[in-house]
């Protein structure tokens, strides 16, 4: 691909061009002082070997690398379907170039390059939520934080199932619980692919990179040996802290939790919960209609303490993605859709889509929704609702009933999710 110039102000103009591996750690440099960083060198070999298998992204005043994004070659789950998504990670610009066009032009030129590549959308998770709206993102997913009080046994309105727990060993993880992850990605939009490097180097590092103190990662799973499994748990520990009154119990820290049922998932959290010198489970990250929410006796035990955005997804090809996911309701209704970013994607256009059947073909006709990129990103995994973004004011409804005939069409069983962060 030819490089990219961004114009700014002065002599000099900055250019966007690709990063041979030799750059790979000045861009890891850059990132870490743009977040405050100062990693281990364990971790840092990791973010290396990380991203030599990303597609990386630099903006260089003259010599000096002043801005840079990469992107794992991510599959996403939505609705019916499995699409090409790049996930962007590591975007950072120098303090010096702040506001001098450098991520806009980092952002044009990698929408630009997965257009080109076929890609229908592309995702990231925000460290700032403020940003990445401006380039057409929709916040399409929600986590939400779960506290359990495990000083007493687990109240519970379902039976767990009685099926045998097992250890695994982490060396086996993506061998035996990859089948059942890539399994359950059918079951919610929203989840990347995970091979068997990220199994390893994400989920199964043995130091968190954020805790230091917690354990190891530990895995239980439902089902006996040589049996398919029906869910499974991954999840860390922290011992008890101090002594007498000020004496912190230990804490059970769930990274990833699994299971084909609810008494499946019962079961899971029922051990969770009874596992010695511990007093409190968190959770953090799991979708927002958990079944454990429902089936918690004591909602006094087992509370919400957060939720907030996690995915971000951004819709390249709007007609691509739209008639590559699966529609829950039949829905006719012109679209006029504005995107400052992408003007392939800006215009008005008619989505006729049902069960079996999508179209999106440009028209003349009047527009029943009014609305940008962004907002329908944001409802195109079907976590969003098109009525809540009209009663907030950012989607035009000129048809009385236009929105709710969409959110119908977009609804799915399951709102979409993931706990896959990068």
């Amino acid at each position: 691909m030819a490089d990219m110039r961004v114009e700014r102000s002065g002599d000099k103009s900055v250019e966007i061009r690709e990063v041979p591996e030799g750059d790979v750690d000045r861009a890891l440099e850059l990132a870490y002082m743009v977040f405050h960083d100062r990693p281990e060198k364990e971790v840092r070999e990791h973010h290396h070997t990380m991203l030599l298998g990303c597609e990386r992204l630099a903006a260089y005043d003259g010599d000096v690398l002043v801005g840079f994004m990469a992107a794992h070659r991510f599959r996403l789950s939505v609705p019916g379907g499995d699409l090409p998504c790049p996930g962007l990670t590591f975007v950072s610009v120098a303090p010096t170039h702040r506001r001098r066009g450098v991520l806009t032009g980092l952002m044009e030129e990698m929408l630009r390059r997965t257009a080109a590549a076929g890609r229908p959308v592309a995702a990231l998770w925000a460290s700032e939520s403020l940003i990445y709206g401006r380039f057409g993102y929709g916040s399409a997913t929600q986590g939400a934080t779960i506290e359990i009080d495990s000083t007493r046994p687990l109240a519970l309105r379902v039976t767990p199932d009685g099926r045998p727990l097992r250890l695994i060993d982490p060396a086996d993880a993506p061998a035996v619980l990859g089948p059942h992850h890539e399994a359950s990605r059918a079951l919610r939009a929203g989840r990347p692919t995970r091979d068997a490097y990220r199994w390893r180097e994400e989920w199964l590092r043995e130091e968190d990179e954020e805790d230091e103190e917690l354990s190891p990662p530990r895995i239980i799973a439902v089902g006996k040996t040589g049996e398919p499994l029906a869910g499974y748990v991954l999840y860390r520990t922290k011992p008890e802290d101090g002594g007498g009154p000020l004496k912190v119990p230990g804490l059970v820290q769930v990274q990833e939790l699994e299971a084909d049922t609810p008494a499946v998932a019962a079961a899971l959290w029922s051990c969770l919960a009874s596992l010695d010198l511990t007093g409190k489970v968190v959770a953090r990250g799991r979708p927002l209609d958990d079944p454990l929410l429902h089936f918690a006796a004591d909602r006094d035990q087992v509370r919400v303490t957060g939720q907030f955005p996690a995915l971000w997804l951004r819709l390249v090809d709007v007609r691509a993605a739209l008639t590559a996911r699966a529609w829950a309701a039949p829905v006719d209704l012109v679209l006029e859709l504005a995107d400052v970013r992408l003007p392939a994607n800006a215009g008005r256009f008619r989505l006729t889509a049902g069960p079996g059947r999508a179209a999106y073909e440009a028209t003349a006709a009047p527009a029943d929704l009014a609305l940008d990129v962004r907002d329908l990103a944001a409802c195109y995994l079907g976590g969003t609702r098109v009525v809540e973004l009209v009663s907030a004011g950012l989607v035009e409804e000129r048809t009385p009933g236009a929105a709710a005939a969409l959110d119908d069409a977009l609804r799915t069983e399951l709102l979409p999710h993931t706990a896959d962060e990068f």
